[in-house]
């Protein structure tokens, strides 16, 4: 099986060296467990989607460290998108915008949005920072699978494919993000989640959610 150790500071230590060497890992969120992977290392994305059987055309979310790094993943962030990022960055809000020109596009499954979260958890925080990148906030299982909401079940799921699976016991919301679509004059919800639409209104004006199946691959996270 994979190794699982527990999430601390010298394991993180050693899963930023591993993420810097094109390895992909699991780690724990404030939402559910996540799969990660340097976003501008196009092998260990592609890595990403062979161990969760993911469609290549899929997006996946990317997780960043500061909303600073925003632009390094995305283009034209909109006066909306940053107000929504100040009240609830860190946390369990995506916002899904333009893609920056120097993102893979394998990272967006050949679109032209990026889904962008900044988690209310310090692994990722400290694992984003010690690579000086972005890294995927998919979730780690299956696509399709039961949301990974602890090590053992992301265990369970990925069998021995990844380098290093962080154990910081049973995720604290164990639930996925709200996905705000910030591409549109008035930011839309693809997904409600924990970040509830009155909630979100108390920031910006918000359209109703968007009927049908979402897009921009923000899947679970």
């Amino acid at each position: 099986m994979m190794p699982l150790v527990p999430d601390n500071t010298n394991n993180r230590s050693v899963a930023s060296i591993l993420l810097r060497e094109s390895g992909v890992i699991a780690y724990p969120t404030d939402t559910v467990y996540g799969l990660g992977a340097v976003v501008f290392n196009r092998s260990a994305v592609s890595t990403v989607f062979i161990i969760k059987g993911r469609k290549r055309d899929q997006a996946l979310p990317v997780l960043v460290a500061s909303e600073t790094q925003l632009r390094e993943v995305a283009a034209d962030v909109s006066d909306e998108a940053m107000a929504l990022a100040k009240k609830f960055w860190p946390g369990a809000l995506t916002l899904v915008m333009k893609r920056h020109p120097e993102l893979p596009l394998n990272v967006t499954g050949g679109g032209d949005t990026v889904a962008v979260r900044l988690p209310d958890h310090p692994c990722p925080q400290s694992l984003i920072s010690a690579c000086g990148a972005p890294i995927t906030g998919t979730s780690a299982n299956k696509h399709g699978g039961v949301n990974p909401t602890s090590a053992a079940e992301v265990q369970r799921q990925l069998g021995s494919r990844l380098s290093l699976v962080l154990d910081g016991g049973p995720s604290p919301l164990g639930e996925p993000s709200t996905i705000i679509d910030v591409t549109t004059s008035v930011p839309r919800v693809l997904r409600q989640g924990s970040i509830s639409i009155e909630e979100l209104r108390t920031v910006c004006s918000i359209a109703e959610p968007a009927s049908g199946p979402f897009v921009s691959g923000a899947e679970r996270m």
